[in-house]
């Protein structure tokens, strides 16, 4: 057993008595309790207690998270009182089981929720409709949203969106339970924290050259976690408690960071369109892969775009932004594709803008080059990580079917307003060709 306070830092944070190093501001993130244990047995019941949540509450689990934590969590909350079990079959994080949840929850003051990305974004969004408050219990180290105040949700129209929500009033980890979990799921997990590289090359040349805005924060408090995780990451397919706190720690810290920035785009940018298109647009087609698998896949293919791009001493040239709208309608359907068309238009660049950029990229490369460097982690480090990790490293691998992850490539990009590398290879002309030589 590990011996580490895997809380340090968090604690200061949660407690309101951490200085930004940036600023020179104390900084209180919007929790009561972070907890991260080797084992929390025999707690379950005083971690609840301690947030006052209410007389009657709803546990909530789908059928897998149930039989890991959820009966024994279950349980314990009987000494409390009044506690319901609602264990969903095979949820989707969608609007029709909001609205399905949404209606078997009233009644109640609050909702224990365990689970990862799916029972958590569920229980996330429905209390947040109203204000109650939930907690949950990890099953798994699959995704950095336990910590973060956005539920990532399929709309009606089959869009996947982050929608603003509210934060787990307290969230709890008991590492022995997720290292017993199917290792893929830390895969999962490894392939989101992997991702900061990407992200933040993406992030901070938006910035740069478009005057987006950028925080450094979240990338600050997770650094020296980081560094120890990729340490380790060998070790999480063998369950080992050590790599699986530091997986959490960095899993942890990620989501927190948007509380400094009220966005995701330190975590999610190029990488994380490419998982959403699948995801949303697959259809018969999606092979089951979680989302940060495909996160996975698509942050290499990330690196290899921008790595390609910067070994240039020259950047690339952009011209007006295509728009084919008559082929959105045709991938994405009449409504996703105007929602779409919305979401690429506000970073399109006409003649004029094409020429402005042109000039700024310009100028800016040779300054550019060098501060990206900084974020960058050469692909076949991240690969050889990712594989170490028990990670796919090729669409073919995960069993995307090919033709699919290039088209998700070559279109993602239209889903979000979030400029990326992808934009500027786009609009170059040299995407598509890019994308065919991804497996």
């Amino acid at each position: 057993m590990s011996k580490q306070n895997w809380t340090a830092l968090i604690d200061d944070m949660v407690a309101g008595r951490w200085t930004n190093p940036l600023t020179g501001a104390q900084v209180k993130v919007p929790y009561d309790s972070i907890v991260i244990e080797d084992s929390l047995e025999g707690r379950e019941a005083a971690l609840v207690a301690s947030l006052k949540l209410g007389h009657r509450l709803a546990l909530v689990a789908d059928q897998a998270t149930y039989e890991a934590m959820g009966a024994r969590v279950a349980k314990a909350l009987r000494e409390l009182g009044s506690v319901e079990t609602i264990v969903l079959d095979r949820p989707h994080a969608d609007m029709a089981e909001v609205r399905s949840l949404t209606e078997r929850l009233r009644g109640f003051d609050s909702v224990v929720a365990v689970g990862s990305g799916t029972v958590n974004d569920l229980c996330k969004y429905v209390t947040g409709l109203d204000g109650r408050r939930y907690c949950v219990f990890a099953t798994a180290a699959s995704m950095n949203g336990y910590t973060s105040s956005t539920a990532s949700l399929t709309l009606d129209s089959g869009l996947k969106v982050s929608l603003p929500s509210h934060t787990p009033a307290g969230f709890f980890v008991d590492l022995k339970v997720s290292a017993a979990a199917p290792p893929y799921l830390a895969a999962s997990g490894y392939a989101d924290c992997l991702a900061r590289s990407v992200a933040q090359t993406d992030w901070w040349m938006s910035h740069r050259l478009l005057g987006t805005a950028y925080f450094q924060e979240p990338y600050t408090i997770q650094a020296a976690d980081e560094i120890e995780l990729n340490k380790r990451a060998g070790n999480l397919p063998k369950g080992d408690i050590e790599a699986m706190g530091y997986l959490y720690r960095v899993l942890t810290l990620c989501g927190l960071g948007i509380s400094f920035t009220g966005i995701s785009h330190h975590g999610s940018m190029g990488e994380h369109q490419i998982s959403h298109y699948i995801d949303c647009f697959a259809g018969a087609r999606h092979p089951g892969s979680l989302h940060g698998q495909q996160v996975g896949i698509a942050s290499l293919s990330m690196a290899r775009l921008q790595q390609r791009m910067l070994a240039s001493d020259r950047p690339l040239s952009v011209h007006a932004t295509p728009i084919d709208a008559a082929s959105m309608k045709r991938r994405f359907g009449e409504e996703v594709a105007l929602q779409c068309l919305a979401e690429l238009k506000q970073k399109a660049f006409d003649d004029d803008g094409a020429i402005a950029f042109n000039r700024k990229l310009a100028d800016t490369w040779p300054e550019l080059r060098r501060e990206l460097a900084a974020f960058t982690i050469p692909v076949d480090e991240m690969k050889r990580l990712l594989s170490a990790a028990g990670g796919a490293t090729t669409a073919a691998e995960l069993g995307v079917p090919v033709d699919l992850y290039r088209e998700a490539i070559i279109h993602c990009r239209e889903m979000r307003n979030r400029f990326s590398f992808l934009d500027i290879a786009a609009d170059a002309g040299t995407l598509e060709a890019f994308a065919q030589n991804e497996l």
